[in-house]
């Protein structure tokens, strides 16, 4: 219904009306996992929601304005929020006991991880400001996803150093790699593509790492992933003209 009112909301204030639904979807998820949160560590899991909602709305103002392209991304929006409520409440409550579904539930958030960071990184390349705003915004906004992805791992109610360096370190390796792509010419998608494909190398490396099997075979593997999406990118680039 938020989505379907911001169609009506002039466009000086769809930003702001954007914004607005992220915290509505911050606030309802908190309603609906209070049970199992606590003002501690496990408030974590309140941050791909509210960023999920932030990136399908920058996403969905980028598209042309037709009903073809609408609808698509509100059955979208709505099977993705009902995905992600159903893992952060697994998450909330293996934050105190194990259950069974937990393996499932981090496979489904790596993926919603993904996704709502090329939605977000998307928007942000898409604005093409200054070089230094835009490695500083893809640091602000990928450095909570990389928070909650790394918690995920481990679920702990206190703070925890190592996953706080972690997420400092990987959104700073981000902020370089939009440096360098903001002198390369590549368009928008393929771009935002490259980062989720380093997005996913980061995340799957530094959770490898916390769950102590980080081994020579894995890192191998996640090198060639980034090989390949780095002869993509170089072989979907525009030179010359």
């Amino acid at each position: 219904m938020g989505f379907v009112g911001i169609g009506f909301v002039d466009d000086s204030y769809k930003f702001i009306a954007i914004g607005g639904l992220g915290i509505l979807s911050l606030i309802l998820f908190y309603w609906s996992l209070r049970e199992g949160l606590k003002f501690n560590f496990t408030l974590i899991s309140l941050i791909l929601p509210a960023l999920f909602t932030l990136g399908v709305g920058l996403f969905w103002f980028l598209l042309p304005v037709s009903i073809i392209t609408r609808i698509p991304v509100f059955i979208f929006f709505a099977l993705g929020i009902y995905a992600i409520c159903l893992t952060s409440n697994i998450y909330t409550i293996s934050a105190i006991r194990t259950i069974a579904l937990l393996r499932a539930a981090r496979g489904v958030g790596f993926v919603l991880t993904l996704i709502t960071s090329f939605f977000l990184l998307d928007a942000i390349l898409s604005i093409k400001s200054q070089v230094w705003m835009q490695s500083l915004l893809c640091f602000i906004a990928t450095f909570p996803i990389y928070l909650q992805g790394y918690w995920t791992v481990k679920l702990e109610d206190n703070f925890d150093k190592e996953i706080f360096v972690l997420s400092f370190f990987s959104s700073f390796i981000i902020a370089e790699v939009a440096v360098s792509l903001y002198f390369w010419p590549v368009t928008v998608v393929v771009g935002s593509v490259f980062m989720i494909g380093i997005m996913y190398i980061l995340l799957g490396l530094g959770q490898a790492k916390l769950e102590g099997r980080l081994f020579v075979q894995t890192l191998r593997e996640y090198l060639l992933v980034g090989l390949m999406v780095f002869l993509g990118m170089f072989f979907a680039t525009r030179w010359g003209g």
